[in-house]
């Protein structure tokens, strides 16, 4: 007899195209109507590709009149492609058990990515969404330091890899899966396929949001991701020196090219808070990113003070928005991830980012390396 229990049961045979779980495990199938032989299933996905929305309502329909059903509707729920757009990433999404992609860019090294990127994850994660971090940065991978996992090992299952955990977040980093001290002297090719396999061969839960540290400047990390996942928002990191600028803003350029909407800027190292007297001076600058955020239509979303603890922490593996909550930097973490995630629901609510294709060749002259000369940060 068919009844909604049934059905599910089934329908755990139904494997995502691409992946190794079923559609009922990834939480796609929203709901199941019986009346008498005839079953209605209500499937919402994340991938936009008509390819796969036919390939799953195929298969349901097999499976269910396997079982005795004489009609079966599907009915498939997808992310909303801008109507301008005429073309998509091939619907590519080979993390679709992950809500929101939010990638950590910057212009140049040595402004603080990585230090932004671990807070702004802790601090989402502290207001209660499940959060994840991938450390896209191949060459440089200070994420497992920073976050106190350096000398642990992830987990095996299968032929697959468990995330760490660390203050609330599921980790990965190439930092963790490489001898310590080990360098990696790697072509573009090898780099892509590395961070395709980070976001492919890892066990991550159905998050949130994930937020994907990447290398400085733009190239074949960046495009790699923007190809591999649809990328909700992205956050910009930089430091209140015009030399810092500049580059930041080839990096905001960046996500222009790859249809990636700008969540903000985070100025960091924003002014100094001295230790004894709790006073801040702006010995570096201050509030200088605001006219780059007026020409990207996009907003601050915070400045974040040098502050001893932020060294201490980093160093140590102790991030100061989990250990030092009541700090002024960590204050300013929580304001900046709050402002995210109010966009990433506006992104969302406005009906997803934009889907359009992305070739390869953006920015680039015929035979030139991932990114031109003129585009990329230094």
């Amino acid at each position: 007899m068919l009844d909604e229990n049934s059905i599910k049961e089934k329908l755990k045979e139904v494997v995502y195209p691409g992946f190794e779980k079923d559609i009922v495990s990834f939480g796609f199938v929203k709901n199941i109507d019986v009346k008498d032989e005839n079953v209605y299933v209500e499937l919402e996905i994340v991938s936009s590709s008509e390819d796969v929305a036919k390939e799953l309502k195929a298969e349901v329909t097999s499976k269910l009149t396997s079982i005795g059903a004489k009609r079966v509707d599907v009915a498939v729920k997808q992310p909303k492609t801008p109507a301008q757009k005429s073309n998509s990433q091939s619907g590519k999404n080979i993390a679709p058990q992950i809500k929101n992609f939010v990638m950590v860019s910057s212009g140049k090294g040595g402004v603080g990515k990585t230090t932004t990127t671990v807070n702004l994850a802790i601090a989402l994660a502290s207001q209660g969404k499940k959060v994840g971090l991938l450390d896209a940065d191949i060459y440089g991978p200070n994420v497992p330091r920073m976050m106190g996992v350096v000398g642990k090992n992830p987990e095996i299952v299968g032929n697959k890899v468990q995330p760490m955990q660390a203050h609330g977040v599921e980790i990965i980093s190439m930092g963790s899966l490489m001898e310590e001290g080990q360098s990696l002297i790697w072509r573009g090719a090898m780099i892509m396929k590395a961070i395709e396999q980070l976001l492919r061969d890892v066990l991550w839960s159905d998050l949130d949001v994930l937020f994907l540290d990447m290398p400085p400047g733009t190239g074949d990390a960046q495009l790699t991701l923007a190809q591999s996942v649809p990328v909700t928002t992205g956050v910009c990191v930089t430091t209140p020196q015009q030399v810092a600028l500049d580059d930041t803003e080839r990096s905001l350029d960046m996500f222009k090219k790859l249809h990636i909407p700008i969540a903000g800027i985070v100025e960091n190292m924003s002014g100094f808070i001295c230790p004894e007297t709790g006073k801040e001076y702006d010995i570096f600058g201050k509030g200088t990113t605001e006219p780059l955020a007026k020409k990207f239509d996009t907003q601050i979303l915070g400045e974040i003070p040098i502050e001893p603890a932020i060294r201490e922490g980093g160093d140590a593996g102790k991030p100061v928005t989990f250990f030092a909550p009541s700090s002024e930097s960590a204050k300013r973490y929580q304001e900046a991830a709050s402002k995210l995630w109010e966009d990433i629901e506006k992104i969302n609510k406005d009906g997803g980012v934009s889907n359009e294709e992305i070739q390869p060749t953006i920015g680039v002259n015929s035979g030139a390396s991932a990114c031109s000369t003129s585009s990329c940060g230094s």
